[in-house]
């Protein structure tokens, strides 16, 4: 079942993208969604409050209690630059379950440690 909600974000994605004049926050909304229906008890805040690392893009709780944090750039984003260095590796440092994404490719760290990296679509761009 969540390879269908897999394919139905991909197809949100790449209408989303078509349209030519999205921006990082234009695909919240699609990526809010999926990680609601891939998790079980699980609430997912886009734009949660800010703490004291800085202010995650999402929060993933159960029961009012955090259990996760992701951090979203816009698609196309080199997760790996240097412009996003200081800002990733203080959420690294600071959060236990951190997932980075450019709505692509999702990296995740478990306290701070790569644990596992996918990319589950590519836009067509050269380089992409």
């Amino acid at each position: 079942m969540s390879n269908h909600y897999v394919t139905q974000y991909i197809a949100e994605i790449n209408r989303i993208y078509k349209a030519g004049n999205a921006t990082e926050h234009t695909y919240r909304t699609a990526l809010k969604s999926l990680l609601e229906k891939m998790t079980n008890g699980l609430t997912v805040t886009n734009e949660p409050k800010r703490i004291a690392c800085g202010a995650p893009d999402y929060i993933v709780t159960r029961k009012e209690l955090p259990v996760g944090y992701v951090e979203a750039k816009d698609i196309g984003t080199d997760l790996n630059h240097k412009t996003h260095k200081a800002q990733f590796d203080r959420y690294k440092q600071s959060l236990d379950n951190l997932i980075i994404t450019d709505y692509l490719t999702f990296q995740l760290f478990d306290n701070g440690e790569p644990t596992t990296s996918v990319t589950i679509a590519k836009t067509g761009k050269s380089g992409n």
